[in-house]
């Protein structure tokens, strides 16, 4: 320990709590936020709290917050705020530390399904206190390298957003198809299509060269490696035994994070997890790349809203999917949006790389001072 700092268990100087609200809350959209264990809070009208605080979800996600003001929680969200008296700990503070114990916190969380957080792994959890002037400037410099990176996260979206505009300029509204561009089916242009195996991968615990790629995965339309499952080499050749994916081969999640999809990037063994499914798309018809973009749009969104009109959980069967109509531009055309999209590709991939790089050193620091 280092010289100065003391060593206190949480319980001594944090009150500990759970929040109230049903998760069924009726006045859902309101002005407070209401935290549960997803990680985007939903926003009510009504508040129980008012505090500088850290919100950990105690089942779900298992995920970790820091937030100054009025809100209410769901009831297996835990809420810690500093005990009346204690001067000598940050509450910014205590929330950096738990961004790195929330992994304990889910190595130890118990259940089945779904894992919950003992309340005693949180108020016997003990944490290296250094002054205030001290927690002050630990702050500052970890808020400095996370303000570096959601700044570089926004500047992806960025990127996203000129796709998107870039796709509207060139096709025009693909739900009013606008252009009177031919219309095929998913079937018309994809050589293949096929389901996943109905059935839970078998992971590894450590990184292999066949990545097993899950709905998960498939948020913002390109590959999510931080939530990546990965497999041997027998489970890889059992889930692809309906057609091996390669890459250009677009993923899509027709269930869970229904309407996502991503183009497989080259250099790694892919299989299919659970709720999602592969599509190739025929070269001599489609590109890939406007294929992929054109399942992000409007166009098949509307399409998966439709098939979904009495359904309580949204799925897409692989039927249904075949027969979605799909505008089909001339291919030059179609070409000439891919190499644009592509250009932005290369800087996306530029920008992320110093996203890695700016969270190895946020990681690293965290470690320094935390661990």
């Amino acid at each position: 320990m280092r010289e100065g700092w003391t060593y206190k268990k949480i319980g001594d100087f944090c009150d500990v709590k759970t929040g109230k609200l049903d998760a069924n809350a009726s006045d859902i959209n309101g002005a407070y936020p209401f935290f549960t264990c997803s990680k985007e809070p939903l926003r009510i009208n009504s508040f129980s709290y008012d505090a500088e605080c850290v919100l950990i979800a105690g089942n779900g996600d298992l995920n970790v917050k820091y937030y100054k003001g009025k809100f209410d929680a769901y009831q297996r969200t835990y809420i810690l705020t500093i005990k009346k008296g204690i001067t000598d700990i940050s509450v910014h503070y205590l929330y950096l530390f738990f961004l790195l114990y929330v992994d304990v916190l889910r190595k130890n969380s118990i259940g089945g399904v779904i894992k919950y957080i003992k309340l005693g792994d949180i108020t016997d959890a003990k944490i290296h206190i250094p002054s205030i002037a001290e927690q002050e400037r630990i702050v500052s410099e970890l808020d400095i390298l996370s303000g570096i990176i959601e700044k570089k996260k926004a500047q992806l979206k960025e990127y996203d957003q000129l796709a998107q505009s870039i796709f509207y300029d060139i096709f025009g509204d693909p739900v009013s198809n606008e252009k009177g561009w031919e219309v095929k089916t998913m079937q018309d242009v994809c050589s293949h299509i096929v389901d996943c195996p109905h059935s839970t991968p078998k992971k590894v615990e450590y990184e292999t060269q066949y990545p097993c790629i899950r709905t998960s995965e498939l948020k913002g339309g390109t590959v999510q490696w931080n939530t990546m499952q990965y497999l041997d080499e027998v489970e890889y050749k059992n889930r692809i035994a309906r057609l091996k994916p390669l890459a250009g081969d677009i993923v899509f999640g027709r269930e869970g994070s229904i309407g996502d999809a991503v183009i497989l990037p080259n250099g790694y063994f892919f299989s299919l997890g659970q709720r999602t499914m592969l599509l190739r798309a025929n070269n001599s018809l489609i590109s890939n790349v406007f294929l992929h973009r054109t399942i992000l749009s409007e166009w098949v969104k509307r399409q998966i809203d439709a098939v979904n009109v009495s359904s309580t959980v949204a799925h897409v069967n692989i039927k249904d999917f075949k027969l979605f109509d799909i505008p089909l531009p001339p291919l030059p055309l179609q070409q000439s949006f891919a190499s644009k999209i592509e250009a932005i590709e290369r800087q996306k991939a530029l920008v992320q790389q110093s996203i890695t790089e700016a969270e190895t050193l946020f990681n690293s620091r965290m470690d320094f001072w935390f661990s």
